[in-house]
């Protein structure tokens, strides 16, 4: 399974393809697509369409994992980065790639086990369960590698194997929203290694 996921915004979107194989996750690449500020908004979209579809083509993922909106205190902020959101989840229906929703607080539970971990602790995570010798950057990049690895963590921790895809997005909306966040403390990466180590 190839998974392309998505960090939406306007300016700059990160992205990640990652691949999980016989129960391993091996990052393929990550990056961001830029989008000129100068532009109207129109043509900006369209530089995010066709990006993505180069990226698409190039690398053929069977789902797309991508951040759902938030909170945002300036409106027109929002109302953009919807645009663009539209745009990719519109290109991704197009191509036939499987879409699968997730908030901030569900990426940074399916990665650290905690809603209100830091992005230091979710980027430090991230570096260690990919085994990477550094931590990926732009900060766009790593949360668009982080969303990526939650929907394998969620695919792979639900045995989802469905054959209908509407059934199998469905399934695994059902089990995000059983497990929600109960605990809201922060925990170290310490800890978290920790914990790894006693479920093996």
């Amino acid at each position: 399974m190839r998974v392309i996921g998505i960090d939406p915004g306007t300016a700059i979107i990160g992205y990640s393809i990652l691949d999980f194989k016989n129960s391993k996750v091996e990052l393929i690449d990550y990056g961001c697509i830029y989008t000129d500020k100068d532009l109207p908004m129109p043509e900006r979209l369209e530089q995010i369409f066709f990006k993505l579809e180069t990226l698409i083509n190039m690398y053929k993922p069977d789902h797309m994992a991508i951040e759902e909106l938030f909170f945002f205190k300036n409106q027109k902020t929002i109302i953009t980065v919807a645009q663009a959101r539209g745009v990719i989840v519109a290109k991704a229906q197009i191509s036939g790639i499987e879409i699968f929703n997730y908030t901030p607080l569900q990426v940074k539970t399916g990665i650290t086990g905690y809603g209100r971990a830091e992005k230091k602790q979710v980027q430090e995570m991230i570096r260690v369960i990919l085994k990477l010798d550094e931590i990926p950057k732009p900060d766009d990049a790593a949360d668009a590698i982080a969303i990526a690895i939650n929907h394998i963590n969620t695919i792979r921790g639900v045995g989802v194997l469905l054959n209908n895809p509407r059934d199998r997005v469905n399934k695994v909306t059902q089990i995000i929203e059983k497990n929600r966040i109960k605990n809201k403390n922060l925990i170290t990466i310490e800890d978290y290694k920790n914990i790894l180590k006693k479920k093996k």
